[in-house]
């Protein structure tokens, strides 16, 4: 029988929630077309934070089908004509990432294919933290989980699609409370709590406290370590 611990979506707008194997995880980071969408994100974005010709970008064959989806809109087809090419460009990019395969990591079982609170069936004993735009990079980050004494099993850990962010996936620890206690300890335990990032926002993304919060697929090349048995059996019965 083929372990699956957490599920998986298409992404985060449709698609059903299914177990993720580790035959399907490895599949959806060595994908050409999650590898493309994350280079293509932090390509564009870092071409307008530097203003670098945007030529390439504004002539690209997906920009323009996506330009042309969202003028078609009723509506809000006239507020997208309305915007900059960057403020184009920045909501392509946008949607490049949310159209990302995504994981539940936190649940292992919904009632049902649907990716809602009120039917999860059972959890995985994992939760995600994030760190975003910090003003050190996601590999320095991570390397403090590397200690002998760190308190807390990691089973994943990769940059986000951003570049700029780190993604921890571990272990709950139950007798510290719930995913946002478990999220606050672990903050404390990286020397991050109330740490400002390069965006003048907390570094620790405190909205992923609901069990059902997707976390965007990386690309394999973003993965800083992965305990593959860790990460799909420690939980199975």
């Amino acid at each position: 029988m083929t372990n699956s611990r957490f599920t998986t979506q298409e992404n985060q707008f449709w698609g059903e929630c299914l177990p993720c194997t580790p035959a399907v995880f490895n599949q959806i980071v060595d994908s050409p077309v999650v590898d493309w969408k994350i280079s293509t994100r932090q390509a564009v974005d870092a071409a307008i934070s530097m203003g670098s010709p945007l030529d390439e970008w504004l002539q690209n064959s997906e920009f323009k089908k996506f330009c042309a989806t969202q003028e078609a809109k009723p509506r809000a087809g006239e507020t997208f004509k309305a915007l900059t090419p960057q403020q184009k460009l920045l909501q392509w990019t946008n949607n490049l990432k949310q159209t990302l395969p995504c994981f539940i990591f936190a649940v292992r079982q919904f009632d049902g294919k649907r990716r809602i609170q009120s039917e999860i069936k059972e959890l995985s004993g994992l939760f995600m933290f994030d760190a975003d735009h910090s003003l050190v990079p996601p590999i320095e980050i991570y390397k403090r989980t590397q200690t002998p004494d760190f308190p807390w099993k990691v089973r994943l850990a990769h940059a986000t699609s951003s570049g700029e962010g780190l993604r921890l996936v571990c272990e709950a620890r139950p007798e510290l409370g719930n995913i946002a206690d478990n999220q606050i300890c672990l903050a404390r335990d990286l020397g991050l709590m109330g740490i400002l990032g390069s965006t003048g926002k907390p570094v620790v993304d405190d909205s992923c406290i609901d069990a059902s919060r997707i976390s965007y697929a990386p690309r394999r090349k973003d993965i800083f370590y992965v305990d593959e048995d860790g990460l799909f059996n420690s939980y199975i019965k």
